[in-house]
């Protein structure tokens, strides 16, 4: 078979696969550090927690961490040449490179590579009939992020920054290669805002201010919500305990609560 139909087979293998998922959403940002993978993790166990059927993809090929965030440790199984994603919560269905590979073997891949296994776990996952798809990118603006948004046509984006200017310009750099694209970008996320003290309840700025307002007036999207930092997603999250589900009633739960309502709402307004 020539090389165009195959790719025309696989592409559309990919489509029938994601015809009966509602919304896609593409988790991104254009620095390290700014907490990408626990919005994205967080998200997704938020709206599955709210009835909704979710599935989370890892595409961070070179440091997966969503299957740790939600301790998934057994690998997937595979079935008439489908791959069953891992249900770790009611409603989620989770796939991550991190449970097909050793946990300390590197990822030594050139872009077709990373191409190839992208196109694998969006054509040849059983994600079934969903209405979210939540999907966590690299870092930066590579062959990661790029191929999930000229694949998927009907992706959207949500970008995560934190307070600090420097972020700010980088997550500046991720907007401009999301619309060079001609993808939508439904807003901003502003993750570690704030931390909370636990003695005089006033607001700390551990990271500076002003980012995610920034992002959201220059470029006219809104900022979604600014998520509070709490000291205990780092020791939850090494041990596959997500906010939702271990950190109910506290400050930053109800502002992931918030987001998902928030974003709920922007999704039907763009589908009027």
């Amino acid at each position: 078979m020539a090389q165009n139909e195959k790719l025309k087979e696989r592409m559309d293998k990919i489509k029938e696969n994601l015809e009966t998922i509602n919304h896609k959403l593409l988790v991104m940002s254009g620095k390290g550090g700014v907490g990408k993978s626990t919005v994205a993790v967080n998200l997704a166990a938020a709206l599955a927690d709210e009835g909704y059927n979710v599935g989370l993809l890892d595409i961070d090929l070179h440091g997966p961490n969503v299957a740790m965030m939600l301790g998934i440790k057994n690998n997937p199984e595979v079935l008439e040449g489908q791959i069953l994603p891992q249900e770790p919560l009611p409603n989620l269905k989770v796939v991550s490179l991190a449970n097909f590979i050793e946990s300390d073997v590197p990822v030594i891949w050139r872009g077709p590579m990373k191409t190839s296994a992208i196109y694998q776990f969006l054509g040849d996952v059983a994600w079934g009939d969903l209405d979210f798809l939540i999907i966590d990118s690299p870092p930066g603006t590579g062959d990661e992020s790029l191929t999930i948004l000229q694949t998927v046509k009907d992706i959207k984006s949500l970008l995560v920054t934190t307070p600090q200017n420097v972020s700010a310009g980088d997550v500046s750099r991720a907007y401009n290669f999301v619309k060079s694209l001609k993808k939508e970008v439904i807003g901003f996320v502003e993750n570690m805002s704030y931390l909370r003290c636990p003695n005089c309840g006033e607001k700390i700025l551990l990271f500076g201010k002003g980012a995610g307002d920034k992002l959201s007036k220059d470029y006219d999207i809104p900022l979604l919500e600014s998520l509070p930092f709490d000291p205990q997603v780092v020791l939850n999250s090494d041990n596959g305990k997500g906010i939702v589900s271990h950190m109910r009633g506290s400050e930053l739960e109800k502002s992931y609560r918030k987001l998902v309502k928030i974003i709920l709402e922007a999704l039907e307004g763009n589908s009027k």
